[in-house]
């Protein structure tokens, strides 16, 4: 079996975890940037390092951590916000015009009326009289128009609209799921529209003013493209990968971790494509009724879900279907001598824990790589419920993982 180290370094209990543009937004389960900073240095690949591929980006933080290192990096995700995070935590902003631009919003501010909004259609946005109240939505509409009036640097004053977008709304605090909060705090809650998303701008400026101090300038390439489906060779030539690191979905997004619901909000509000459905389109959206891969690691505990729950079983090899399919495109990137580093979670379903490290090294092993250890860590600080509802019924909770699981591997054959 593959090999499992238990590493308490890797903890990072007390870190910085805000540092840089890490600072801008908030995202489900996101690698903090010390994991990403560590597996770069300690596990770098023998030779040459100049491209690094994150196929499940996120927030972007793996790409930032490349920017950092003055290593060029590709980056790829399905959600619109993702994208938008990523493009605008890695992108060099000219702090002098950002700065110039927040004082003409500001000053924008201070003559608010709700006649002076343009856009009062919300139809775009699902249920939005239960969700907001008119006062938010007239004000984030204003502020959306201020936006778009500047032009220039929209997508770092996007992001921090993005947060507020979420914070206004009824929705309950610390979920990553629509669950709107108790009638009492509805009417009590007064959300301070225009000093958040001055708050959230400050904040980012700061962020942005450390990355800028940074010497280096590497490109960090952000694109849509579904890893599951394939990569295009056009920008990811086989074998062009000096290494990849990421943290993959560690489950589909409907029943694990929910990136769908979580960005539904700014997906909305922006416009952008798929808003409504997201979760169908990410790993393990589409449903299967056979497994496309053939595992040992994993054999019992899908057949224990099997006997359990016919339902969650399929719903899980769902799941691994497009993970492998992935696995396979992701691998085909790798130059020989390159390494992965895949930082995920082991889920457990219907009472039965499913080692998706060992199933992510056996994988990659079919593709020409070499498993060389699988670091355990604690997870004190990443961003994730501390329980889940995996049924999507009130009340139906489960714990969570408490531990993540870095497997590194390095390609030592082309297949």
């Amino acid at each position: 079996m593959y090999k499992r180290k238990i590493d308490y370094r890797w903890s990072y209990r007390d870190a910085n975890t805000k540092e840089y543009t890490h600072c801008y937004h908030t995202y489900p389960a996101m690698m903090i940037p010390q994991v990403a900073r560590s597996l770069m240095s300690e596990y770098r690949p023998i030779g040459r390092f100049e491209l690094l591929f994150d196929p499940y980006m996120g927030s972007g933080t793996s790409l930032v951590e490349a920017s950092l290192l003055g290593i060029h990096s590709v980056g790829t995700d399905l959600n619109p916000l993702a994208r938008l995070m990523a493009k605008a935590k890695t992108t060099h902003y000219n702090e002098i015009e950002i700065k110039r631009t927040f004082s003409i919003i500001q000053s924008e501010l201070v003559f608010y009326s709700d006649d002076r909004v343009e856009n009062r259609c919300f139809e775009h946005i699902t249920n939005y009289p239960f969700w907001y109240s008119e006062e938010s939505l007239l004000k984030l509409s204003y502020l959306s128009q201020l936006i778009e009036e500047q032009q220039n640097n929209l997508d770092f004053f996007k992001i921090a609209l993005s947060e507020v977008v979420r914070e206004v709304s009824f929705t309950r605090n610390n979920e990553f799921k629509r669950f709107k909060m108790s009638k009492e705090k509805v009417e009590s809650f007064k959300p301070d529209v225009f000093r958040l998303f001055e708050e959230k701008v400050t904040r980012n400026m700061n962020g942005l003013n450390q990355y800028n101090s940074v010497p280096f300038r590497a490109i960090s390439e952000i694109f849509g493209f579904d890893t599951s489906d394939g990569i295009p060779t056009d920008i990811l030539p086989d074998g062009s990968v000096d290494m990849i690191v990421t943290s993959p979905p560690y489950g589909d997004s409907r029943t694990t971790v929910a990136y769908g619901q979580f960005s539904r909000w700014a997906n909305e509000w922006f416009g952008y494509e798929n808003a409504q459905n997201l979760d169908n389109i990410l790993m393990g959206g589409k449903k299967y009724d056979l497994e496309l891969f053939a595992t040992c690691t994993i054999r019992a505990e899908l057949d224990d879900i099997k006997n359990i729950d016919i339902k969650r079983y399929y719903e899980v090899v769902s799941f691994l279907n497009d993970y492998w399919l992935s696995i396979q495109n992701v691998a085909q990137t790798l130059r020989v001598g390159g390494v992965v580093c895949y930082v995920v979670g082991n889920r457990t379903v219907k009472g039965v824990q499913i080692p998706l490290d060992y199933f992510t090294a056996e994988m990659f092993e079919k593709c020409g790589f070499k498993h060389q250890i699988t670091i355990v860590r604690e997870i004190p600080n990443k961003r994730m419920p501390a329980k889940t509802s995996p049924t999507n019924k009130s009340g139906k909770k489960v714990n969570t993982m408490s531990h993540e699981y870095l497997v590194i591997m390095e390609k030592v054959q082309i297949l």
